[in-house]
């Protein structure tokens, strides 16, 4: 006589699957996409930018400072005085020694603060201070 409870068994014994390798190849990709990826560090603040028609898009950026509409500093997500950017600018480029840094200052905040701020920047030994503007749309005739 056939014993059904232990042919079951066995068909269960053989059904398993083994998922450690799946699991090492799943941490083995996103080891991969964290090392390739760069990260962009933000502002912390949204600010209104003036447009120019002369404006050039900038690739490898990796300092941003922001300055908003009332005149408040702003880097990597936080508030700092201006006396604080140069060495706030100092440790992000003993990170990084051939960064640049790009002042995105709102149009209506004061020329005084973002003179200040890129005076600060070049102090802290940046070797490229630049100034962001919008892109002006061409007028269609």
């Amino acid at each position: 006589m056939i014993n059904i409870t232990a042919a079951r068994k066995a068909k269960r014994q053989s059904l398993t699957l083994d998922i450690a390798p799946l699991i090492d190849m799943v941490f083995i990709l996103l080891i991969f996409f964290l090392v390739t990826t760069s990260f962009v560090r933000e502002t912390g603040v949204e600010v209104n930018r003036p447009t120019a028609s002369t404006a050039i898009a900038k690739e490898n950026v990796t300092i941003l400072v922001g300055i908003t509409a009332q005149d408040k500093i702003y880097m990597d997500n936080r508030e700092i005085d201006i006396r604080a950017l140069r060495l706030n600018v100092e440790r992000s480029l003993g990170e990084k020694p051939d960064g640049s840094v790009v002042i995105v200052a709102d149009k209506n905040s004061n020329t005084g603060t973002a003179i200040a701020a890129m005076d600060q920047c070049r102090l802290a030994g940046a070797k490229e201070v630049s100034l962001a503007a919008g892109m002006k749309a061409e007028k269609i005739r």
